[in-house]
């Protein structure tokens, strides 16, 4: 079932015209496979949160186009104002992140960090010393944590992780050859690391270490991150969540890490993870387009418009845009990644208004339709 679905907004003079259809979409909430009052983000129509549903629904209509599609989902002052799944996905499926995982994998080393576990310039070989080669290089033993969040650890080029079983060691044996912190270089196996450092500190997986910080608190329900042969999660893929489950990590950040009145994620960390730490434009993924090309920050990328996102192979994206207010979550098993970004850009974010709009009972329901009529179309091979 594919559906768009409203709740009411706050009660204000100014939207309390539209009271009624949002009471009626209320209703709608529990017909969706998946979500829960209890647990699931406030939903509302797009005019009361300040954006009009033709604009959403041209949204649809540019996505609809790529092959293919997964789920999309469109956050605006903390509600949900529109959602949608391509048949045969829906809102209760997981689905893999691929590298979007790093960014909740960096969550579980900030909150390490902040429990005084490690700190962001402690040497990696001081984490695995026996892992170390025995003529391990000056570069190498410069190598920091927060190198490892930048993707600047040293690397030319990035260590091809074997047979899905990333190990410490084969990332330790790698030349570095470039001073830490002076050259970018995408690194999943880096990211691995992190998450075995997580592990050796806390005794924890990634995954059973955030379980009671970031994933009950949210109410992000079964979270499943596969993990290597030694033991940690994957921490640079392998995480499965629900579209809403993207869409409530990227609404956290928005709100610098707090959720219902408490400081989950220390609001420094926010703002240092979300942050241009080092260029990227000069790496491989920069000819992907020009998102790709605006920094980077601790397992998060900048992009245009001063936003921020955490991105996964094939599509997966959690666009966090601050100056209005908004979150998209995107699912797909896609490569269009500029064209997905540009869909957000071109439909999206300049419609994003200040103000609330009249109710505009035709548009939600050409919205609702155009939703319901999703099906995934993927592309020939």
């Amino acid at each position: 079932m594919t559906a768009v679905v409203l709740c009411p907004p706050q009660y204000t003079v100014m939207n309390i015209r539209l009271l009624l259809p949002s009471l009626i979409a209320a209703a709608s909430l529990a017909l969706v496979p998946g979500v829960t009052a209890a647990q699931s983000l406030p939903r509302s129509t797009p005019e009361a949160q300040g954006i009009s549903s033709e604009s959403i629904s041209a949204f649809v209509e540019a996505a609809d186009k790529i092959n293919t599609l997964h789920s999309f989902m469109i956050v605006r002052h903390g509600q949900v104002i529109a959602e949608g799944w391509w048949k045969p996905e829906a809102a209760d499926k997981p689905h893999v992140l691929w590298s979007l995982s790093k960014s909740f994998n960096s969550t579980a080393v900030g909150l390490a960090i902040a429990e005084g576990e490690l700190k962001l310039e402690d040497p990696v070989l001081k984490f695995f010393p026996n892992d170390a080669p025995t003529d391990a290089s000056d570069n190498l033993k410069a190598m920091t944590v927060r190198d490892l969040l930048t993707m600047s650890c040293g690397h030319d080029t990035e260590p091809k992780i074997i047979n899905n079983a990333p190990t410490v060691k084969q990332f330790l044996a790698h030349p570095v050859l470039h001073k830490p912190g002076t050259h970018f270089q995408y690194n999943t196996l880096g990211s691995y690391v992190l998450s075995a450092i997580v592990t050796k500190v806390t005794g924890q997986s990634s995954l059973e270490f955030l379980k009671p910080r970031l994933f009950e608190p949210l109410g992000i329900e079964n979270p499943k991150w596969d993990t290597s042969p030694e033991g940690p999660s994957l921490g640079g893929y392998g995480l499965y969540l629900c579209t809403e489950d993207i869409a409530k990590f990227g609404q956290l950040y928005l709100q610098k890490g707090k959720w219902n009145g408490k400081q989950l994620i220390p609001e420094k960390w926010v703002e240092q993870a979300t942050s241009k730490q080092v260029p990227n434009d000069q790496e491989g993924h920069s000819k992907i387009g020009i998102d790709w090309q605006q920094g980077y920050g601790f397992q998060f990328w900048r992009c245009t418009h001063n936003a921020f996102r955490g991105d996964g192979r094939a599509g997966q994206l959690c666009v966090v845009i601050p100056e209005k207010d908004a979150v998209i979550a995107i699912t797909a098993d896609s490569n269009s990644f500029q064209t997905e970004m540009n869909a957000i850009w071109d439909h999206l974010f300049p419609a994003f208004g200040a103000d609330a709009l009249p109710a505009d009972a035709a548009g939600q329901a050409k919205l609702k339709q155009a939703v319901a009529n999703l099906t995934a179309h993927p592309a020939k091979k």
